[in-house]
């Protein structure tokens, strides 16, 4: 009898001991995050954009965030997705090759932006044209014509605004114009003008259908943004045409590079067609458009709701300006950078209008981050927004508070307002740029 009951008890023992490791095994293996995929065929996709267009843009994210956690499944875009509103989670998929994310967007936006698009191609011909782009963005020589091209453009604007008297300005209209011919003129040399003009109205057209149902037959918006496009990429390429035919001309004379379709001609890759410029030269004047524009369009709104902030900025830029005017200099591309509170309210306008709200990837491989299991054909939505107005990370994060960057490093994973990796945006520094001379030419002549 008592050897039995030691039989029993060894036997007990042993199944708990089996069933501790099998729970150990599981509870270490990676399994999907929690989360719903909808309804059929469309799953979450419609709740997520009409948020986004609500009062409460945050509701789609912060329902799913309180129920599921930070990194959740959904369907989005016609793609089973992993969101992640989780700062670490973000930098490993931003960090990664393409050999674990590839870029993933929208079918409207793939058909839209093109093959050759510096968005869409991955590996060395896409780590070649960022580097080419990236490089000529950081130049020094291009910082300093771009601050004199932009001086003249809004000078030119803001004489205007105080013959309207009492018809108000639209600040995002006035930085829209600017931005877009700025950028235009940065990235091919096109000034004013009837072929400006053109661009204008064909650009207007053809970003309309970035975010259109991906219906491409006559009447259709994305139909009507394909043939624009191509009425685009016609002109484009006459630009580089003629550009080519100059640098024949002249093969002898050492020429610094003006703008992007010289640097990008001057490669002299059979990889960097004239296909691949043309796309590339068109879905960078999206910026001009938006990103730009809309920065230096909130950051004037918060600053006009934080009397204290916009008197500190006018304080610091009227102190320039005095400087300047004594020493008889003109202003100078790192005079605009180097006024500390300046960059602090643009930082914060950053983290707070989050511009860019997050991006996609796609997984070539099971991937496996944290516990949790993103597999192979699934797409990665990496929410920078969540993540810049998360308690966790910043203390009161709907409060327009620019002296939270006195000591706080603008560098850090939980904030990544242009992206991270091989992909970060590379015209994050002429964004800071133009918009700091923005707003010191605004404070100190406009009230």
């Amino acid at each position: 009898m008592w050897i039995f009951v030691q039989l029993i008890t060894a036997a007990a023992f042993i199944c708990s001991t089996i069933i501790v490791i099998l729970k150990a095994s599981s509870s270490s293996k990676p399994s999907l995050p929690s989360g719903s995929l909808g309804l059929v065929f469309v799953g979450e996709t419609l709740h997520f954009v009409s948020s986004a267009y609500s009062h409460r843009p945050d509701s789609f994210m912060d329902t799913r965030r309180r129920r599921y956690g930070k990194v959740f499944k959904s369907h989005l875009f016609g793609s089973p997705t992993i969101v992640s509103t989780d700062a670490e989670v973000n930098r490993f998929v931003l960090q990664s090759d393409a050999k674990a994310f590839v870029t993933s967007y929208p079918k409207s936006v793939t058909d839209l932006m093109g093959k050759a698009s510096i968005l869409l191609i991955n590996g060395p011909l896409h780590r070649r044209i960022h580097g080419l782009i990236g490089a000529f963005f950081k130049s020094a020589h291009l910082k300093a014509q771009l601050t004199i091209d932009m001086q003249k453009f809004l000078q030119k604007s803001m004489s205007t605004w105080s013959s309207s008297q009492h018809n108000p300005i639209h600040i995002q209209d006035e930085a829209k114009n600017i931005a877009f011919e700025l950028l235009v003129k940065t990235l091919m040399s096109l000034e004013g003008g009837e072929e400006m003009e053109f661009l204008k109205k064909q650009f207007n057209q053809f970003i309309a259908g970035i975010m259109a149902f991906p219906i491409n037959i006559p009447g259709t918006t994305l139909y009507r943004s394909l043939q624009a496009k191509r009425k685009m990429v016609k002109l484009v390429e006459e630009i580089i045409e003629g550009k080519r035919k100059k640098m024949r001309e002249n093969m002898n004379i050492n020429r610094v590079p003006n703008d992007v379709v010289d640097i990008l001609l001057n490669d002299g890759s059979h990889q960097v067609t004239d296909e691949l410029i043309a796309d590339n030269i068109i879905d960078m004047m999206i910026p001009g458009q938006d990103s730009v524009p809309i920065l230096i369009t909130l950051a004037i709104k918060f600053l006009s709701d934080c009397p204290l902030a916009l008197q500190r900025l006018v304080e610091e830029n009227m102190e320039l300006k005095r400087l300047k005017t004594q020493l008889g200099e003109p202003l100078k591309w790192t005079d605009y950078l180097s006024l500390p509170f300046t960059q602090n309210v643009i930082t914060e306008t950053l983290r707070m209008g989050n511009i860019i709200t997050g991006v996609m990837r796609k997984a070539v491989k099971d991937v496996e981050i944290k516990g949790y299991l993103i597999p192979k054909g699934w797409c990665v939505l990496v929410y920078f927004r969540s993540v810049h107005v998360d308690e966790e990370h910043f203390e009161s994060p709907y409060h327009f508070n620019p002296w939270r960057w006195q000591d706080k490093d603008s560098n850090s994973l939980n904030f990544t307002p242009f992206g991270g990796g091989q992909r970060l945006c590379p015209g994050l520094e002429l964004a800071r740029l133009e918009t700091s001379i923005f707003l010191h030419h605004f404070v100190t002549e406009f009230r």
